[in-house]
């Protein structure tokens, strides 16, 4: 029985993607011929050769600090406000505000952070605020949830004994629940981080700022030399912020 069962679901896996071929019309027997794969490779070759110059390069730096100061800022700001929204969503104030909380962290982290840029651009106009605002929006509803649940595990004894010797709710936070928290909430910011130096970089086609926008700039006007070198910067500008979360987790989350 369990083998017809699979043997059905496999035979229903294959008749979508053949279907979802016949519904597109997807031609792939064409990105073979041999016109069409010397036009890909001429495509190709042109990003081989990034343009170098002093201008653009200053133009890069100026484009690649806007970014990372998006992302930086965006997730800082996600951050506070993920903290703010986890406390009524662990249900610290019952659960009247948890459900309307986890409602609210739900619609935040449902709608992609393209989706926010575009709305951002047409309310705070173009350039990094768009960008800024869309991270912290999109991130604040991911760490809101993520913080909510590490609350929701995290010992309650500590919090209660400084209750019971007459501290206050704040005070029992911040010494009995925060130092206890503190690892998980700052893994994933950084975690966050990482993925929002990527996006920050992607905003900029809705017109976000960044090299995001840079790179839109240069593909629209088939500038594929200049784009090369902003797909450089793209690279560069990731792999420096992964190995900087990878350091401070290793120093400050894992000791």
């Amino acid at each position: 029985m369990n083998r017809l069962i699979n043997l059905a679901l496999l035979l229903a896996i294959v008749a979508a993607v053949v279907a979802s071929f016949s519904y597109l019309g997807l031609d792939l027997a064409a990105l073979g011929q041999a016109d069409n794969l010397g036009h890909m490779a001429d495509y190709a070759a042109r990003f081989l050769q990034p343009d170098l110059s002093s201008g653009h390069l200053l133009a890069i730096g100026r484009g690649a600090l806007e970014t990372l100061a998006m992302s930086a800022l965006g997730t800082l700001l996600a951050a506070l406000l993920g903290l703010f929204l986890a406390l009524p969503a662990a249900g610290r104030f019952g659960v009247l505000a948890q459900s309307v909380t986890r409602l609210l962290l739900n619609g935040l982290r449902a709608i992609p952070e393209l989706v926010w840029a575009a709305l951002m651009v047409l309310a705070a106009g173009l350039g990094p605020n768009a960008g800024t605002l869309a991270l912290a929006l999109h991130t604040a509803g991911v760490l809101g949830r993520l913080f909510a649940e590490a609350l929701e595990n995290t010992p309650t004894a500590p919090a209660e004994a400084i209750r019971l010797q007459g501290g206050s709710q704040i005070s029992a936070f911040c010494y009995g629940t925060l130092p206890n928290l503190w690892p998980q909430l700052l893994a994933y910011s950084l975690y966050r981080w990482e993925n929002n130096i990527r996006m920050a970089s992607v905003l900029g086609f809705v017109g976000a700022g960044g090299l995001g926008q840079m790179l839109y700039v240069s593909l629209s006007l088939f500038q594929e030399a200049q784009a090369s070198t902003v797909i450089l910067a793209m690279l560069v500008l990731v792999f420096a912020v992964d190995a900087l979360s990878g350091w401070t987790r290793q120093r400050w989350v894992r000791a």
